[in-house]
């Protein structure tokens, strides 16, 4: 740096100095200048030593005005979601919170709708008006690209919980649906049930999709295969559950076990099985997925997928604090959340051996 130095008026032609002049002459981003005016501790010393060589020389000095205005942003993290299961978002937001305690940062929620017209345009404006610092996208939110795309643009930070990578290791919260759901599959084939009703997610959802192939990959590998008549779509609320329950239970021979994409579906199929005076697990094993409270209060308790929710909510958050951030130029790792099947009192082996 010392060996291109311009005397001051000569390089800035009599205008103040910028954090865009510091950069440029630095050969660093705007933000690297800004975590060192910041004193961000997440900057190479050799980095912070050349931008303050530079800040030095051309006598920058910060605007207090702007300066506040991205002081402001910083304590702020977005919860950005359009999800029909309230305790799904309420688990989320205790995590995330979990994650802010005693950091100085709040949080605020933007409940939305993914497929109105305003969708991309309705987060760009709370992003935007809260000044926020970062956001966290949920399920299905979380799967939509073009908004993704958008919050680069800003330049805001975001991390994305799905069922699988979509995005920059550092972005994502990765569930592996997957694996679980081909845990729960392989336990039932054992247990020896051969009809079993599979009660699916919202198609528009990409853990639906993840879920399904999942259990029936897995009962493929054991040379077991669901008709379609025992596949029914849901749509991850209680209310649906009992629909695709009693679609299912009318059926004959009807199945010894259903699975069900979610606990709030899981639920739905106990309230269906008690008004056709169905016993479970006598007459009809159930299992869920998410393992929210719910799951062991019901009677009998809901054998399900534990899903850790509330982690995925703090791990989503901590990502965004910059105290935890990386430093730049690494790009850190996606989180991944290990799921397992917790086995409780709502499974057994069918009555009937043959199913």
């Amino acid at each position: 740096m010392t060996g291109s130095a311009q005397p001051r008026s000569e390089r800035l032609q009599g205008r103040r100095a910028t954090i865009n002049d510091i950069a440029r002459l630095a050969s660093v981003s705007k933000k690297t200048v800004s975590r060192v005016i910041n004193q961000s501790p997440f900057v190479k010393e050799e980095t912070r030593a050349r931008i303050d060589a530079v800040i030095q020389q051309i006598g920058y000095i910060p605007d207090p005005q702007a300066r506040g205005l991205a002081f402001r942003r910083s304590f702020l993290l977005g919860l950005v979601y359009d999800n029909p299961n309230a305790q799904y978002i309420v688990n989320i937001q205790d995590g995330a919170l979990d994650a802010l305690r005693g950091s100085g940062f709040e949080l605020v929620v933007h409940p939305c709708d993914r497929l109105s017209e305003d969708f991309v345009p309705g987060v760009r404006r709370f992003v935007e008006r809260q000044k926020l610092h970062g956001v966290i996208f949920l399920p299905p939110v979380s799967e939509d690209q073009a908004l993704s795309r958008a919050l680069q643009e800003m330049d805001c930070q975001y991390v994305r919980i799905a069922s699988v990578r979509m995005d920059n290791t550092s972005r994502m919260i990765v569930s592996n649906d997957r694996e679980a759901t081909a845990e729960a599959a392989t336990y039932l084939e054992a247990l020896g049930h051969r009809r079993i009703g599979f009660i699916a997610g919202p198609p528009q959802y990409r853990s639906t999709h993840e879920r399904q192939i999942g259990f029936m990959n897995a009962l493929e590998k054991r040379g077991l295969v669901i008709p379609s008549e025992l596949i029914v779509e849901g749509a991850y609320s209680f209310e649906s559950g009992v629909a695709c329950a009693e679609a299912l239970l009318a059926q004959r021979p009807r199945p010894t076990a259903i699975f069900a994409c979610n606990d709030e579906m899981a639920a739905g199929v106990y309230k269906a099985a008690y008004r056709l005076k169905i016993l479970i697990p006598e007459e009809l094993s159930v299992i869920g997925f998410d393992d929210s409270p719910m799951a062991a209060r019901l009677s009998p308790a809901l054998t399900t997928i534990r899903l850790p929710i509330r982690e995925m909510g703090r791990l989503a958050a901590s990502k965004l604090i910059p105290s935890n951030a990386p430093e730049e130029g690494d790009t850190g790792g996606a989180a991944r959340i290990m799921l397992h099947l917790v086995v409780r009192d709502s499974s057994q082996p069918p009555s009937s051996p043959a199913g």
